[in-house]
């Protein structure tokens, strides 16, 4: 019912791009997540709450994608049952 849609993934030179369409219960639309092994290089939204997601796109920018699913997984937004953070958790997962 929350579950992300992959849309693309792809690996050059050791770097993995993966984008994700939301869910729709959220705000953003899209999800863009750069990965170089295990460690998450950058994280870009498309849509949402503007300052929001920039924070969080900060915050999470060299963290183990394990320890972003840890903390972000089961993240409600106004009694959604999901979030932009939910979301991006439930993407990093649908990368394993």
């Amino acid at each position: 019912m929350f579950e992300v849609t992959p849309i693309s993934d792809t690996c050059e030179s050791g770097i993995r791009r993966a984008s994700f369409l939301t869910c729709g219960a959220v705000c953003s639309q899209q999800i863009d997540i750069e990965l170089e092994g295990d460690i998450i290089r950058s994280v870009q939204y498309t849509g949402g709450c503007h300052g929001n997601t920039q924070g969080l796109s900060a915050l999470v920018a060299g963290m183990k994608e394990a320890d972003v699913i840890v903390r972000l997984r089961g993240i409600d937004c106004k009694g959604r049952g999901t979030s932009c953070p939910d979301q991006l958790a439930r993407s990093l997962e649908m990368l394993h």
